[in-house]
């Protein structure tokens, strides 16, 4: 669909069903809820179906931002929409990629042996690209120890560290071209892109704005039906919540028209949906301290505690899928180390385990 002259939005699918085949991949039919929580890597009150990949027409050369992940479906979606518009995946000059995760970054290796376009993605994930595609075995033994420190049960760890390994096969990794960073400008003539540097949801998330026309790409750093997951992890830096609080402060100062997000429909009204996730962070950050009013702490045992939502009503953590109750500690410990940083909340480690207790 061109949503705007010149912007396509194209929906490239998530929820296909992966083979039953083991040997082809290590994700069957029956695991539908672990694809989706993989591709989402959100917690939510509602599915997310598909991811939108955006081609930008311009006179001479033509942008793609983010790709789909890497299955036959997802290939052949974009190849098909493509065909639609009257484009070739030839007619690609360049490739940015808003974060690493699979569902936007997956068929980027791909379409480059195709088209042959550059490859634009943020230094700080270009950075992480080999431990966590191509080498991730240190990757996980880091996650098992980050597991073990913050209080997940032994006979938890392996489960819970390992639920991800299956994305990998979602991902041809390649290593990008150009290096993006907040500032950087990115001219598809008539379309000049400042790059943002919008940390977060991943370490090295990036949004697009064209000033011009007032657009703004926003990945999955805003999303219009959605709370983007935030979580604290071997790879997210120290402070990964206040990076995206602060990130999204600064998105609300632009002057924005129309946003087109990784999920769901392109939206105006950001700075609304913009405080309503202010008003969430900070309603998540007043249930951790009163979880922590009467005695320390492990993270394991606080998201423990806390209501997580569903399609229909708040659910306990032992209800999740396997997948959700890792984001749901991740998030959890990306929301108590933003107490930390402000001394609403301590930390001490006995014995290998981090505990926290309420006080400043």
């Amino acid at each position: 669909m061109e949503v705007v002259k010149g912007v396509y939005q194209i929906k490239i699918p998530l929820s296909e069903r992966l083979s039953h085949d083991d040997d082809a991949r290590p994700i069957k039919a029956s695991k539908d809820k672990l694809v989706d929580a993989i591709e989402q890597n959100i917690l939510g009150p509602r599915s997310v179906s598909y991811v939108n990949v955006y081609l930008i027409e311009g006179n001479k050369e033509n942008l793609l931002i983010d790709t789909g992940w890497d299955t036959p479906d997802a290939f052949s979606a974009l190849n098909k929409e493509f065909k639609n518009y009257g484009f070739t995946f030839k007619d690609i000059s360049q490739i940015v990629i808003t974060h690493f995760h699979p569902d936007h970054y997956g068929l980027a290796g791909k379409l480059k042996q195709i088209c042959g376009g550059k490859i634009a993605l943020s230094k700080v994930e270009a950075d992480l690209l080999d431990s966590r595609y191509i080498n991730p075995d240190e990757l996980l033994k880091e996650i098992r120890r980050f597991l073990l420190a913050h209080g997940v049960p032994k006979k938890e760890v392996t489960k819970l560290s390992e639920v991800s390994m299956p994305a990998q096969k979602l991902v041809t990794p390649t290593k990008p071209d150009i290096l993006l960073k907040t500032g950087k400008k990115i001219v598809v003539d008539p379309f000049e892109f400042k790059v943002l540097l919008t940390p977060g949801h991943s370490p090295g998330h990036i949004c697009l704005y064209e000033p011009n026309r007032k657009l703004l790409f926003t990945g999955d750093h805003i999303l219009p039906d959605i709370t983007p997951h935030v979580g604290l992890h071997p790879q997210s830096g120290e402070n990964p919540l206040g990076g995206y609080l602060s990130s999204l402060q600064e998105l609300l100062k632009l002057e924005v028209n129309l946003a087109f997000p990784g999920h769901g429909a392109s939206f105006s009204g950001v700075r609304q949906i913009g405080e309503n996730l202010l008003r969430h962070h900070e309603q998540r950050r007043a249930a951790i301290l009163k979880a922590l009013q009467e005695d320390m702490k492990s993270g394991y045992q606080i998201a423990m505690e806390l209501p997580w939502r569903s399609d229909i009503k708040p659910i306990s953590f032992e209800a999740l899928h396997v997948f959700d109750q890792r984001l749901a500690i991740m998030e959890t410990l990306a929301h108590i180390e933003s107490l930390c940083k402000d001394g609403k909340v301590q930390k001490i480690e006995q014995d290998g385990a981090i505990l926290y207790f309420a006080g400043g």
